[in-house]
C-alpha cells in the first residue's frame, strides 16, 4: 500500500485456484494463517494456453515421459525450451526409444516457430499474468519517491553506489577493530587467563598439561580459541552483517556488481550466488544450480571458492588486519579483489561461450532494519557456529596434538620448510594454519591470531597469511558442494588449481611487500 498498490487476495485466489494468504513475515503477520493452509495445499489452475501447435506437442511429449514423473505438463514445456539439466535427467531415466522420440518431437515443434520459442512462451505467460493483474490489482497515485526508494536507487548506481559500498565496509571494519577486538582481549584477561593459571598450578608440566593448555591443547587451542577469540568477533560482525541484510541492501548490491560480473563472463543471474558467497560459500555453490550456462556455473563456483571470504573468515580477517591499521586491510582487500578479477577474466577467455540466463532481481527499498529479526538471525548463526564449528576446533586440536606427539607433524614441517619459510616467508608454524584451512577457515584464522599474540608474525607476514588462507583450499563442506555441482573430476581439478594459485600468488605478494614496504 505504501506504493499505492492494493491486491484483492480473494479474487487472486479464485483465479489461481489456490489459497492466497496476506502476510508480512518479518512482523509475524499472517504466519499462523499460512501454516493452517498447508494441509489444504493443492495443485493450482494452469489456464495458460500456448496455441494448437504447442499444446499438441506438450501432450505428445507428456505421453513419452516416464509414468513415475509428476508435473508432466511443466516438464514438457521445459523440454521444449531445451533446459539442459532436465534434458540430461530425462535421458538418464527414460527408455532409449522414448528419449529419441522426445528429442525428435522437440526439434519438430521448435522448427515450426519463426520467432524464438522462448519469446513466444514468455509472451503467452505475460499475457495471462496481465489479465490476472488487471482483475486483482488496483493502483493509486502516490507522492514522490520516499527517501528509502531514493537511497536504494543511489546504492546501485554505478558511480554513487561505490562510495556507499565502501562506507559499509569501513563501518564493519572499524566496528570489528574497536568493539570485537576489545571484547576478545577483555574475555581473555578476565575469563581465560585465571583458568589457565589455575590449570598450570593443578596439572604439573608434562603430557596432560600439554594436552589441556599446551600449544595444541584441547582447552587453549580448541575451546578457548573458539569461544573467547572467534565467537566475540563473529558476534559483532554477524550483528552488523544481518543489519545490512535486513535493510534490503544486498539485492541492490547485486545490481551494482552486475556491471563487474559481465566483464568476467557472468550474466546478472550469477551475481546472487556470488553475493551469497560472502555469507556461506557452501550454500552459494549449491545455488549455482540455477545457472543454465555451464561456463557461468564453472566461473561462479571457482570465484566463490577462490578469493572470496565467507562471513566468518571476513570477520576474523578484519580483526587480524585491524590491529595492523587500515593500510594493511586495504592492501589485503585490494589484492584479493585484483586476483578475483584476473581469475574471472582468465576463465572467461579460455572457456567456451554458451547460453546465459536473463537477470531478474527483486529490488527492495532500503528500510529501517527490524531489531527483532536482526537479533534472531544473529542468534541462529551463532548457534550454528557453536554447534557445527566448535567440534571442529576441538577435533583439530586433537589432530594436531596427536600428529605432533608421534612426529608426523614435525616431518611434514621439514618437508614444507623450503616452501613455507623460503618462498612464502612464514614461520614454520604456518603449516598448522594451512592444515586447519582444510577443516574450517575460521579455525585457521583463529590460529593466525594466536601466532600474532605469540609475536611470531610480523606486519608483512600477517597480510600474506590473511590472503593465502582466504585463497587456500575451500573447507570440506564447500568441496563436497563443488563435487555435487561439477562432478568429482572437475571439482578436484578446480581445488588443485585454486591451491596452486594461492601459493604462487601469496609468494608473489610476499616479494612485492618486502620490496615496497619499509
Amino acid at each position: 500500500m505504501k506504493k499505492g498498490i492494493w491486491i484483492d487476495s480473494e479474487s487472486l485466489s479464485k483465479n489461481l485456484g489456490v489459497p492466497v494468504i496476506e502476510s508480512v513475515t518479518i512482523n509475524d503477520i499472517g504466519t499462523k494463517e499460512l501454516k493452517s493452509e498447508f494441509s489444504a495445499a493443492r495443485k493450482g489452475k494452469a489456464p495458460v494456453q500456448y496455441g494448437e501447435i504447442m499444446e499438441e506437442g506438450i501432450i505428445e511429449i507428456e505421453k513419452l515421459l516416464p509414468g513415475s514423473l509428476s508435473f508432466k505438463r511443466k516438464l514438457s514445456l521445459l523440454i521444449l525450451l531445451e533446459d539442459p539439466y532436465l534434458i540430461d535427467s530425462i535421458r538418464n531415466i527414460s527408455e532409449l526409444d522414448n528419449s529419441i522420440k522426445i528429442r525428435e518431437k522437440t526439434k519438430e515443434i521448435r522448427s515450426r516457430f519463426r520467432n524464438n520459442i522462448s519469446w513466444f512462451i514468455n509472451q503467452k505467460k505475460n499475457a495471462w499474468i496481465e489479465s490476472i493483474c488487471s482483475r486483482t490489482i488496483r493502483k493509486q497515485e502516490v507522492s514522490r519517491p520516499r527517501f528509502s526508494e531514493k537511497f536504494a536507487s543511489i546504492s546501485r548506481h554505478p558511480v554513487y553506489g561505490i562510495p556507499i559500498l565502501l562506507g559499509f565496509i569501513i563501518m564493519m571494519f572499524y566496528s570489528v577493530v574497536y568493539f570485537a577486538n576489545v571484547i576478545t582481549a577483555w574475555m581473555h584477561d578476565v575469563l581465560w587467563f585465571p583458568i589457565e593459571n589455575q590449570i598450570n598450578q593443578l596439572v604439573p608440566a608434562g603430557f596432560w598439561n600439554e594436552f589441556l593448555v599446551g600449544d595444541y591443547g584441547l582447552l587453549t587451542f580448541g575451546v578457548s580459541n573458539a569461544i573467547l577469540t572467534v565467537l566475540p568477533i563473529l558476534s559483532v560482525f554477524f550483528l552488523l552483517f544481518n543489519t545490512i541484510e535486513d535493510m534490503g541492501y544486498i539485492p541492490n548490491l547485486s545490481v551494482l556488481l552486475k556491471r563487474f560480473s559481465e566483464k568476467v563472463g557472468l550474466s546478472g543471474s550469477a551475481i546472487m550466488p556470488i553475493t551469497l558467497g560472502f555469507g556461506c560459500k557452501t550454500m552459494a555453490t549449491l545455488t549455482t544450480k540455477s545457472l543454465r550456462s555451464k561456463k557461468e556455473r564453472y566461473i561462479a563456483i571457482y570465484l566463490i571458492a577462490f578469493a572470496l571470504p565467507c562471513a566468518p573468515q571476513m570477520a576474523l580477517n578484519m580483526s587480524i588486519l585491524g590491529n595492523l591499521g587500515a593500510r594493511a586491510f586495504v592492501i589485503a582487500l585490494g589484492f584479493l579483489v585484483l586476483v578475483e578479477i584476473v581469475a574471472g577474466l582468465f576463465l572467461n577467455k579460455i572457456l567456451k561461450n554458451d547460453s546465459t540466463n536473463d537477470f531478474i532481481q527483486a529490488l527492495p527499498d532500503i528500510r529501517m532494519p527490524n531489531p527483532r529479526a536482526v537479533i534472531k538471525k544473529t542468534y541462529y548463526k551463532l548457534s550454528w557456529f557453536l554447534k557445527e564449528a566448535i567440534p571442529i576446533f576441538v577435533y583439530s586440536a586433537l589432530f594436531l596434538f596427536v600428529t605432533d606427539k608421534i612426529g608426523l607433524l614435525g616431518a611434514l614441517k621439514n618437508i614444507l620448510k623450503p616452501l613455507i619459510i623460503g618462498f612464502l616467508g612464514f614461520p614454520i608454524e604456518m603449516v598448522d594454519v594451512l592444515i586447519l584451512c582444510m577443516a574450517r577457515h575460521e579455525a585457521a584464522a583463529g590460529m593466525i591470531i594466536k601466532l600474532i599474540q605469540a609475536g611470531k608474525l610480523n606486519y608483512i607476514q600477517c597480510i600474506v597469511a590473511v590472503t593465502i588462507t582466504t585463497m587456500f583450499v575451500p573447507c570440506v563442506a564447500n568441496i563436497m558442494a563443488m563435487i555435487k555441482e561439477l562432478k568429482l573430476k572437475s571439482a578436484l581439478i578446480m581445488v588443485i588449481a585454486i591451491n596452486a594459485s594461492a601459493f604462487v600468488l601469496a609468494g608473489i605478494l610476499n616479494r612485492i611487500l618486502i620490496i615496497t614496504i619499509k
